[in-house]
């Protein structure tokens, strides 16, 4: 039985991967989308309970799809991992929703325990 359910998000396969492998390492069941538009419509569709998405991927960016997504479930938790690094890019990703604002090269470790935080 997994721990919960996890939606990671980016258009990047090896991203994809490198972020998923810590939940599931840790007995959490994860599912995939590529873009922003996908990733809302499994908001609705799966009803995960955490939300780690990408911002630079096609048809809704990141900020686009955080503030969708909060906008249906306010209390679903968000993380925004991006490799934009500047504070506005993490100010902007806040105010969109996000609850953590990470920045890659992203430590696993530190993924899943920000995810863990927010989770209970």
């Amino acid at each position: 039985m997994a721990k919960g359910k996890i939606l990671v998000v980016d258009d990047s396969p090896t991203q994809l991967n490198m972020m998923r492998a810590p939940f599931e390492e840790n007995g959490y069941q994860v599912i995939t989308a590529t873009d922003g538009e996908e990733a809302v419509a499994m908001v609705e569709s799966e009803n995960p309970q955490l939300v780690v998405l990408d911002v630079i991927m096609p048809k809704l960016n990141g900020f686009q799809a955080c503030r969708k997504i909060k906008t249906m479930k306010q209390d679903l938790p968000v993380i925004l991992l991006t490799s934009k690094n500047q504070k506005s890019d993490e100010f902007w990703g806040k105010k969109q929703g996000a609850d953590v604002y990470m920045t890659k090269p992203f430590d696993s470790a530190e993924l899943f325990a920000e995810a863990v935080k927010l989770l209970s």
